[in-house]
């Protein structure tokens, strides 16, 4: 199937932004530029999305920067390759270096891929959140372990040495705060300001689609209106009152006020004399 994509496959002409949404609404991303998914970790977890398990996503690096990091991102995206037979080689050294246009190509080869298994549907069952995060829960859950033990130790200590001292915290009028306390404080407090974030990178990501439209609609019309132009001016039309009328209306300096009266008008104007 990969064999079949040539370079004049519809795939190569699909667009930067259906890209982008088609990454943000499959994996629940907020991507804006192609050359964020340089580090291979998203194309990894397309092809997991496509092919549930086949990819180990606890050995992919979402938060890869440098260049070796991106390489072993690829490597297993290879190796999945070559696991299920699929005659593709990626250009690693090309895309680790984020330029758009390597990294555009080979996203418009995978989505053309992904959507040839799976006929573009996405699968409800998967849980592109609980995929990403689920390489790091046994790290995370064997650092907190850690951290409880040596809170556990810190905390007897305290009590030892307030027993020797024979004076409280509270005897003196503190509001003690446990470390317990204290960090479960400041993981609401993260998780409120991830939500924000997340909330604004999405407004951010939706103002600039709604940009790219908008420039897309305006060079539409305006291609439109250029060819109106020349028309009218070609020797055989540029006399007639209409293409006159025409004129006046895409001339028209002051852009408060609509030309389409006087151009009718002087189409009455020319309509009447040619009559008499």
């Amino acid at each position: 199937m990969a064999s079949t994509i040539g370079m004049m496959d519809s795939a190569y002409f699909v667009g930067r932004n259906e890209i982008l949404t088609w990454i943000n609404s499959r994996l629940q991303l907020n991507l804006s530029r192609i050359e964020e998914a340089a580090s291979g970790a998203v194309q990894c977890q397309l092809m997991d999305m496509t092919y549930p398990g086949v990819v180990p996503m606890h050995k992919v690096n979402f938060d890869a920067k440098t260049e070796y990091d991106m390489i072993q991102n690829y490597k297993i995206l290879q190796e999945s390759f070559n696991k299920l037979k699929i005659d593709k080689h990626i250009e690693v050294n090309r895309l680790v270096k984020g330029r758009p246009l390597d990294n555009l190509e080979f996203l418009q080869w995978l989505k053309r891929y992904c959507d040839a298994v799976n006929g573009g549907i996405m699968n409800e069952n998967y849980n592109p959140v609980e995929r990403r995060t689920k390489g790091g829960r046994e790290r995370f859950s064997k650092s907190l372990q850690k951290n409880s033990k040596s809170l556990q130790a810190n905390n007897v200590c305290n009590i030892s040495s307030t027993d020797t001292v024979g004076v409280t915290k509270a005897s003196v009028g503190y509001n003690f705060v446990g470390p317990r306390q204290g960090r479960m404080n400041e993981t609401v407090g993260a998780a409120h300001s991830s939500r924000d974030y997340q909330a604004l990178l999405k407004e951010v990501t939706d103002l600039k689609l709604s940009v790219d439209f908008s420039e897309k609609e305006r060079d539409f019309y305006f291609a439109k209106l250029r060819d109106i132009e020349i028309l009218c001016q070609t020797p055989e039309l540029e006399d007639i009152p209409m293409s006159i009328a025409v004129k006046k209306i895409l001339y028209a300096a002051d852009a408060k006020k609509s030309a389409l009266e006087e151009a009718q008008e002087y189409m009455r104007r020319s309509n009447h004399d040619g009559t008499e």
